[in-house]
């Protein structure tokens, strides 16, 4: 997600800047230097930008949710961006927006027949909870009178890595099925609308709050497979993968997989955001060939 989007802001004639916590010189962007843990940035990385998105966020998804991953996962989103906003209130700086990611994980890991808008309430589990923090730090921003945009995203489409780089495996070996009951919504949107909203984000000062950024096309689990096996031209496996199996393998991880409700896109939509891909299949075909 950060380099694509770093890639279409050149392309639109913005200076980017990175934050990282190490020196990459095979970066084409300019590199500055933070650690948040040990409250270190580069002055200048504040200083002089115009616009902050925060990407921040120990993935979800690579290793169990123990206690100490819990936690990880949570200090990335939430502690990275109370560090920035300490850093925009000792340097007295006044951003023309601060934009943070989110998830539709906000909504939990349900199975629901309800289509969840911006206005519903954070979900009582740990999905929901960390996104609750996530955005309760970035709306500091918000109280110090910064244009604050919050980006609840779905599942993101990527010719590189990402979710279906990894389904791709098995549905080319031509074993690709659905998952548990294979009724479970996927909330999806393609990289490339999702790069271009950001970008709305940045340019019209309407843009702000909180966003579901997700197609407004629904597709279940199943749905979603056949597609995906249409477009290569390969079999889909009718016997669905066990529920218990992901369990098993998983944990409690394996509500990514076996859980999921539909997510609007009305309010995106109302900004006169236009979708490239609101069809998953297009955005397949395009990524996949």
């Amino acid at each position: 997600m950060g380099k694509a989007l770093c890639e279409k802001l050149k392309t639109k004639g913005y200076d980017v800047g990175i934050l990282s916590r190490s020196k990459n010189t095979e970066v084409e962007f300019k590199t500055f230097l933070w650690n948040p843990d040990n409250n270190e940035i580069e002055t200048e990385a504040i200083a002089t930008a115009d616009y902050i998105i925060h990407l921040a966020g120990a993935s979800i998804a690579d290793k169990r949710w123990t206690a100490q991953r819990r936690k990880i996962i949570v200090d990335s989103r939430v502690r990275s961006a109370n560090f920035i906003f300490n850093q925009i209130q000792n340097q007295n700086k006044q951003l023309k927006a601060y934009i943070s990611a989110s998830a539709v994980g906000y909504y939990g890991a349900i199975n629901s027949g309800k289509i969840f808008t911006e206005n519903d309430a954070a979900a009582c589990d740990f999905l929901g909870d960390t996104c609750f923090k996530w955005e309760r730090s970035a709306s500091q921003f918000k109280e110090i009178g910064i244009r604050t945009t919050i980006m609840r995203t779905g599942l993101v489409l990527s010719k590189t890595g990402g979710a279906l780089q990894k389904m791709l495996i098995p549905a080319k070996m031509g074993f690709a099925s659905a998952i548990g009951n294979g009724k479970q919504y996927i909330p999806w949107i393609h990289i490339d609308d999702l790069c271009e909203f950001y970008i709305k984000a940045i340019e019209d000062n309407q843009v702000e709050g909180k966003f579901n950024v997700v197609a407004p096309e629904f597709q279940t689990n199943q749905n979603f497979t056949q597609v995906l096996t249409k477009v290569l031209d390969k079999p889909f496996w009718f016997p669905k993968v066990p529920a218990f199996v992901l369990k098993i393998i998983m944990s409690e991880m394996s509500d990514l997989l076996l859980k999921g409700s539909r997510v609007s896109a009305d309010k995106i939509i109302s900004t006169g955001f236009s979708f490239r891909f609101p069809k998953l299949e297009d955005a397949i075909k395009d990524l996949v060939g």
